[in-house]
Formats: structure tokens, C-alpha cells, sequence
């Protein structure tokens, strides 16, 4: 006898509970994305908050950064400055330099907040600049023994620039954050201090967004941060001369003191067959400011003191400076010109190194 083929079982629907009905799911679901735009809603609060409304570019967030403590701030540069190509420079000649301190090292630093963090480079770079040796260990992987690296070092910054009247725009946790603003700060104030051989690009500044989280809500401002003004403030001479008067107000006796400056120089150099023209190139390399010294105070500069025919920027560097030094042996006070302002053909800095010989030698035939 033959056996009725087997049937597949039947899923039959069980009868809908209260709250599985139409109507209940309708709710659930206008429930879900309610919860789940209110998620959006803060997320999107966070991303505006960070965000600087008046630039469309969008700043690459972390979500870390929309998580703040009560009272507790964050600061990060607006993306349009970051491509303003002085901020660029900024970076590139701090970079150039720090490389060129530390090669004997063989440190090569890429990026400032990524390889300065930890204060290891800047260790070595103070040492180096300094000419002493900290007492920190040499190399901490931890994040406390970097701080307290960061810390020893950082005081040590301190102790040489507090005297000179530097503002302190960084501190241990803003470094160790890797806050490139207040790298910035740090390395400009080095650089300046250490009379670094350097050009960095004036009056530089940049975008910041302040991001604060008040009463739970976050609240953001927007503030210009000065990076770099003058060459001349940077380095603390904030007193103004006779020759910021001349340049601001009367250019037009500029050309009256130039020829009274041409014709002293051209009265002792003549004596060497040698004659100016041209202020603002002639003493740029340094020889003629050291062969003008040696005709002022009557001696014979020995010619392996100097280079003769320099050809590179440090080579001119050397020569101005050794011509500063002849002129603080012969009574005058150290030039507040730098000799890197020289041989890059500032005018003002050349002016004022040769007024003050003009003052103190206008009497010497």
C-alpha cells in the first residue's frame, strides 16, 4: 500500500501580538529614527561646532575631539590658513633649519608636531643651540617619561628666554598634544633667541578655532593667532631709532643720508682703490665692512680672519659677524642689526651698522 507523499510543513503565521500590529510597528519604527536623529543631530552639532562656518572646507575631525570634559577646550588651525602660503614658508624654513642644526645627529624631522612631540628633538636641538647637555633620559616610550622629558626641557627654554622678555605661548601638555600652534611659538622664540642664520617670513598669522564645551553644549570662536611680526620685535628691540622714523615718514631724505654714508665709507675705502655705489649689496658679503674697520682703527686685518671671496651664506655670516667684533674692540656697542639681516640686503640694518661707524669715525681722515 502505497504511502501518501510527504508534504513539506506549513509556516503558519501566528496571530499578531498588541504590540506587533501595524500600528505598533509604525510606532517603533517613527521611535528608532527618532532616537537615531537625535544620534545624527548631535554628531552634526559636534562637526559644526569644529568646523569654521565661514570656510567650506571641512576640518578632518577625530571623534575624540567632540568629547570634552566640562570647561575643557580644544584649538585647531582653520584649513584656508593652512594653505596660506607664508604659514607654509613658516614651516618649511623652521623645518630647514632644525635639520641643518641637528644633522650631525642625523635627525631629519618631516613633520613638526609628529617627530616634536615627545621632546626628543627638542632635547637635542636645545643642547645643540645651547652648547650644554640636559639631564633627561635619552630616549622614553612612555607618555609620563615623555612629559617629564618635555618638562625638564621646557624649563630649561624658560630659564633663557624669561629674561629677554619672550611671552610663553606653549607648555608641556599643549607640546605633548601636538598643538602646532604652540610648536610655532616655541620654535620662533628659539630661532630668534639663538640669532638662528634664518629668514622667516613677517607678520604671519592664522585662523584658530576655539572649541569649549559650556553648561554640555559646545561653543566655538574664532580668533587670529600672530605667528611672526617683525624680524626687528622679534628679537626685542621694540625701541624705535631714527632710522624707523626715516623709513616710515621721510623716505624721501632716505636718498640725503645714503650719500652722506656713500661719501664717509668711499673716503677710507678709496685708500684700497676700493669704491661704493650700491649701500644695500656692496656690504653684504662682510669684506668691506672688515676692510673699512681695519682703515678706521689703522691696523692690518690678517686675511685668514676672513673670507676674502665668500661664497656662501655662512661664509658672509662669518664676515659680518667678525666685523661686529672688531667694532665692539674698537669701543662701539654690539650692532642690534643681526648678521643674517645684513647679508640678505636689508637696507635698514646695513644703514644702521654704518651710522654708527659714521658717528663714531666721521672725524678720522
Amino acid at each position: 500500500m502505497s504511502s501518501a507523499p510527504l508534504r513539506s510543513p506549513t509556516l503558519r503565521p501566528h496571530r499578531m501580538k498588541k504590540d506587533e500590529s501595524f500600528l505598533g510597528k509604525l510606532g517603533g519604527t517613527l521611535a528608532r529614527k527618532k532616537k537615531a536623529k537625535e544620534v545624527s543631530d548631535l554628531q552634526e552639532e559636534g562637526k559644526n561646532a569644529i568646523n569654521a562656518p565661514m570656510s567650506p572646507t571641512a576640518i578632518d575631525i577625530h571623534p575624540e575631539d567632540t568629547l570634552l570634559e566640562e570647561n575643557e577646550e580644544r584649538t585647531m588651525i582653520d584649513p584656508n590658513s593652512k594653505e596660506d602660503s607664508k604659514f607654509k614658508e613658516l614651516i618649511k624654513v623652521l623645518i630647514d633649519w632644525i635639520n641643518d642644526v641637528l644633522v650631525e645627529e642625523r635627525i631629519i624631522v618631516k613633520q613638526l608636531e609628529e617627530d616634536l612631540y615627545d621632546g626628543q628633538v627638542l632635547q637635542k636641538l636645545l643642547e645643540k643651540l645651547a652648547d650644554r647637555k640636559l639631564n633627561v633620559a635619552e630616549v622614553t616610550q612612555s607618555e609620563i617619561g615623555q612629559k617629564q622629558k618635555l618638562q625638564t626641557v621646557l624649563e630649561a627654554v624658560h630659564d633663557l628666554l624669561r629674561p629677554h622678555g619672550w611671552t610663553i605661548k606653549w607648555n608641556v601638555d599643549s607640546i605633548h598634544g601636538k598643538n602646532l600652534i604652540s610648536i610655532l611659538h616655541l620654535l620662533v622664540a628659539l630661532a630668534m633667541h639663538f640669532r638662528a642664520p634664518i629668514r622667516l617670513p613677517e607678520h604671519v598669522s592664522v585662523q584658530v578655532v576655539v572649541v569649549r564645551k559650556r553648561e554640555g553644549l559646545l561653543q566655538t570662536a574664532h580668533i587670529t593667532e600672530e605667528l611672526t611680526t617683525t624680524t626687528e620685535m622679534m628679537m626685542g628691540r621694540f625701541e624705535r631709532d631714527a632710522f624707523d622714523t626715516l623709513f616710515d615718514h621721510a623716505p624721501d631724505k632716505l636718498s640725503v643720508v645714503k650719500k652722506s654714508l656713500i661719501t664717509f665709507v668711499n673716503k677710507h675705502l678709496n685708500k684700497l682703490n676700493l669704491e661704493v655705489t650700491e649701500l644695500e649689496t656692496q656690504f653684504a658679503d662682510g669684506v668691506y665692512l672688515v676692510l673699512l674697520m681695519g682703515l678706521l682703527e689703522d691696523y692690518f686685518v690678517p686675511l685668514h680672519h676672513f673670507y676674502l671671496t665668500p661664497e656662501s651664506f655662512d661664509q658672509k655670516v662669518h664676515n659680518v659677524s667678525f666685523a661686529f667684533e672688531l667694532m665692539q674692540d674698537g669701543g662701539l656697542k654690539k650692532p642690534k642689526a643681526r648678521p643674517e639681516d645684513v647679508v640678505n640686503l636689508d637696507l635698514k640694518s646695513t644703514l644702521r651698522v654704518l651710522y654708527n661707524l659714521f658717528t663714531k669715525y666721521k672725524n678720522v681722515e
